[in-house]
């Protein structure tokens, strides 16, 4: 059983602490990144899409940190197909987000399905005005693909405008981390597109928190 695995990779006394970092309520079991990376890896050399979408499901139900995470890793894979059922079941997990680790693991499979078909931008877009700041938030993290891009195509420069518009709407929010998503969106896109990051920072910049707007204009000159 995938959770018997889980669990005979737990380390004593690891458990505490990631749940104090993570600030988890949910269980957490004690595991390693590296061997929750080297498991899920042997998985997905072993199991079929659909077994891996099936058993990333299974995982995610669980409500356990670690398995949320495995659940993310299983899917998180450039060449999937088919893919159409995988990213259903990522999109279905984001409601549920409620911490970074997980939102963020779970983002790194959608930014794999994302890349590998732009179209689901039209997805992704109501998370934009959702009420839910983890939704608002991972609008930004599943799109960062279309901010390291040094040569887009014209469809991939309207997603960084689309984008750049929802972060325009989220400078005016308190949330640390929104503020955040913010900034590291702005500070990946300035390494391959500094003129859109300066415009953006010139029309925007001091409406965001001073912690963001360094961390935006980090690597600008």
């Amino acid at each position: 059983m995938a959770l018997d695995q889980l669990r005979a990779l737990a380390e004593p006394g690891r458990a505490e602490q990631m749940s104090a970092y993570h600030k988890q309520s949910r269980p957490v079991i004690g595991i390693p990144n590296t061997a929750i990376n080297d498991l899920t890896k042997s998985w997905r050399q072993t199991l079929d899409v659909d077994a891996r979408v099936a058993l990333a499901g299974a995982l995610w139900q669980t409500d356990i940190f670690e398995a949320r995470i495995a659940a993310a890793k299983l899917l998180t894979q450039a060449r999937l197909r088919p893919d159409s059922p995988a990213w259903a079941l990522i999109q279905s997990w984001v409601p549920d987000f409620d911490s970074w680790a997980i939102a963020d693991h779970a983002c790194m499979a959608g930014q794999k399905r994302l890349s590998a078909d732009p179209a689901r931008i039209a997805d992704i877009a109501p998370w934009a005005t959702s009420t839910h700041m983890w939704t608002r938030r991972a609008a930004l993290v599943i799109t960062l693909p279309f901010a390291k891009q040094n040569f887009p195509k014209p469809h991939e420069l309207a997603v960084r405008d689309q984008v750049l518009g929802w972060a325009a709407a989220y400078v005016n929010e308190p949330d640390w981390f929104i503020q955040k998503a913010v900034a590291w969106w702005l500070r990946d896109l300035s390494k391959h597109d500094p003129a859109r990051t300066r415009a953006f920072l010139d029309a925007h910049g001091t409406r965001m928190k001073t912690f963001a707007r360094k961390e935006a204009a980090k690597y600008l000159n």
